[in-house]
């Protein structure tokens, strides 16, 4: 069963009741170049994650205004399984005519290629539309690990592996454990899920010893004192946990961490791709969105059509690097 704090519960209810709020500049542009319409059939947001994980609030939350914005109902659709890969196979094979969008870790679906034999082509039947957040992992363990940092934590690993909750196999919180096993020697048993949030559930009921998972869904249990916070993936330390060091203090450079985005079936006829990027980048800077965001550990990154692009490729050969130096193989 998916644990949502009150807190979040009262954020989203808000948001979803919040009036949209369209800037006089943005107004003015459409006026001058009308956008074509949406209206008629409701648009599918497909999160391919359990509920309660990052994708899946942020998707929550902006699904009103863009129904709102757009003239239509946004019903947002969990389609889960294979890492993402089904709800990305669902809309990858969708009619490119902006009813059906994706929102998910755009770096997970970036690994995929290298990891799973796809049904379908990401750099053919899917594009960028719109980067919306970042949110960096955290390294959390059960409250009685006993280990307090990093060094400590991979100490503690040396003498026996320890259990790794995966949110799903082969994605971004699974491959960074790989890659702090690479840097540090950290020995790990990883734990398959289909979900963020039942990995969490597991490591707070002390089923596993660890999990790396975004800061977005995890930050309310290490708040609540459910879980004991280890590391953060980012490359500083974050406003919210300022006494919690960053893994790169250890091992300098390191960063990860979830990348959510929309995209959308290749081929949308330019028109509609820039109408609805440009209403996904303006409802992220929403204040009430941004405050949600940033009161829970990710920012408000945002990256247009092209940037998407540049940056889904560059991923893709950053992690197929990693797969390949790792030996790293999905059953």
């Amino acid at each position: 069963m998916t644990r949502f704090n009150s807190g979040r519960r009262d954020t989203l209810r808000a948001l979803a009741a919040a009036p949209v709020l369209t800037s006089l500049g943005a107004s003015t542009a459409w006026a001058a170049d009308p956008a074509p319409s949406l209206a008629g059939s409701p648009i599918k947001l497909i999160v391919p994650y359990t509920p309660g994980g990052s994708s899946d609030i942020i998707a929550r939350a902006i699904s009103n205004p863009l129904s709102e914005a757009l003239g239509t109902n946004v019903i947002v659709e969990n389609k889960v399984g294979a890492n993402g890969n089904i709800g990305a196979d669902f809309v990858a094979k969708s009619p490119a005519d902006g009813h059906t969008l994706l929102l998910c870790d755009v770096r997970a679906l970036s690994i995929s290629p290298s990891l799973y034999k796809l049904p379908f082509d990401l750099a053919k039947n899917l594009q960028g539309v719109a980067m919306l957040a970042y949110s960096p992992h955290l390294v959390v363990v059960h409250p009685s690990v006993p280990a307090n940092t990093l060094p400590e934590l991979i100490a503690l690993s040396k003498k026996k592996p320890l259990n790794f909750a995966v949110t799903a196999m082969g994605s971004t919180a699974h491959l960074t454990g790989k890659l702090l096993e690479e840097k540090t020697g950290g020995k790990w048993d990883y734990v398959p899920y289909k979900g963020g949030s039942q990995a969490i559930n597991d490591t707070i009921a002390g089923q596993t010893d660890m999990l790396v998972n975004g800061m977005l869904a995890t930050l309310p249990f290490v708040q609540a004192k459910r879980l004991k916070v280890i590391a953060v993936s980012k490359p500083t330390r974050v406003a919210l946990l300022p006494n919690v060091p960053t893994i790169a203090e250890t091992i300098p450079g390191f960063e990860s961490g979830t990348w959510q985005g929309v995209m959308a079936p290749a081929g949308m006829p330019p028109a509609v791709l820039k109408r609805i990027s440009d209403e996904l980048l303006r409802i992220i800077r929403l204040p009430a969105v941004r405050e949600m965001l940033v009161g829970q550990g990710a920012e408000v990154s945002t990256m247009n059509v092209p940037e998407m692009a540049k940056f889904i490729d560059n991923e893709r050969k950053t992690w197929d690097a990693l797969v390949k130096r790792t030996g790293l193989k999905i059953e």
